[in-house]
């Protein structure tokens, strides 16, 4: 279908701006902290605090209810592994939290080119396994880079018991870049081809291959025992094709999996609540499936 009419204003006012793989790193930081305000207000929690995971890791917690034993959603943030921190996803997750009625712990990951692979995924299974340690239910989620470290984690953590489902929002899970939206959407709809070859660049140093399971999650040849999934992909984005085969690969490894594409979306929209009716949508159909796998039974939306 044609672009979302609330995205293509969007675009429209972000026509004149430079490409993001331009941009040098303290721009790039700059810009994602900057597009936080896209999100929009978030409800009111009960309590969040900062923290130090047992490795040192710095992370933060939003907490909707006084209750220590609240299900638990592990949340890595996009940014192509350049970018993004605490701050420029905290109304995302204070929503998220919300709206699923659990804890999230948002996770301040390790970031190229200071800290290149393994070190983000690293960091993550480091979470995974700090969270396993608290005796509830667990959930990984992330969006673009960070679905990319939810689905390692995942992997790495397959047959812990507590570890009940995993969303990836437009995982970035293809170091090659070489599937079909990739030439279909590199220009003009927001982040391109360039632009996640940039974060590759950053991220894996040239003695990695590219098809490396830990990096580029799309390869994993052995999908078994995974949580159940929900992956969520936007039609018009780079990532999509990579998104839906890898969806596609853990149906056909026996793994319970939902996709759904967005009509008219493009990358980075579930970040953008304030402006995007998909967006609210999209954040609804992640809470709603992760209340169901965290047996959550309150039904709670964010309003479209």
């Amino acid at each position: 279908m044609p672009l979302d009419p609330e995205v293509a204003a969007y675009l429209e006012s972000q026509s004149e701006l430079p490409l993001r793989s331009a941009l040098d790193i303290a721009a790039t930081r700059s810009m994602m902290r900057s597009n936080a305000n896209l999100t929009g207000d978030a409800p009111a929690l009960a309590h969040i605090e900062d923290v130090r995971l047992s490795n040192g890791l710095a992370a933060r917690q939003y907490w909707p209810a006084a209750d220590a034993k609240l299900p638990l959603i592990v949340y890595f943030h996009g940014g192509r592994f350049i970018s993004g921190d605490l701050e420029s996803h905290d109304p995302l997750c204070r929503k998220l939290a919300h709206a699923a009625q659990a804890r999230v712990l948002a996770v301040d990951y390790r970031l190229a080119p200071e800290h290149r692979f393994p070190a983000a995924a690293d960091d993550a299974c480091s979470a995974i396994k700090w969270a396993i340690g608290q005796d509830v239910e667990i959930a990984v989620m992330g969006d673009s880079a960070g679905a990319n470290l939810a689905a390692v984690a995942a992997m790495d953590q397959r047959d812990a018991p507590h570890l009940v489902a995993q969303v990836l929002v437009y995982p970035m899970i293809d170091a090659t870049c070489s599937l079909a939206s990739h030439r279909e959407f590199a220009t003009g709809y927001g982040p391109g081809t360039e632009d996640m070859k940039r974060g590759w660049c950053e991220y894996l140093s040239d003695t990695v291959d590219p098809r490396t399971p830990r990096a580029s999650p799309l390869f994993a040849t052995d999908l078994r025992r995974l949580p159940p999934a929900l992956v969520l992909t936007a039609e018009y984005d780079t990532l999509r094709d990579e998104g839906e085969a890898y969806a596609q690969n853990l149906a056909a490894a026996g793994v319970p999996t939902m996709h759904r594409r967005y009509a008219g979306a493009i990358h980075g929209f579930f970040t953008m609540q304030r402006i995007l009716r998909v967006a609210r949508e999209a954040l609804d159909d992640a809470a709603s499936f992760l209340r169901e796998h965290l047996g959550i039974g309150v039904e709670v939306g964010i309003g479209r």
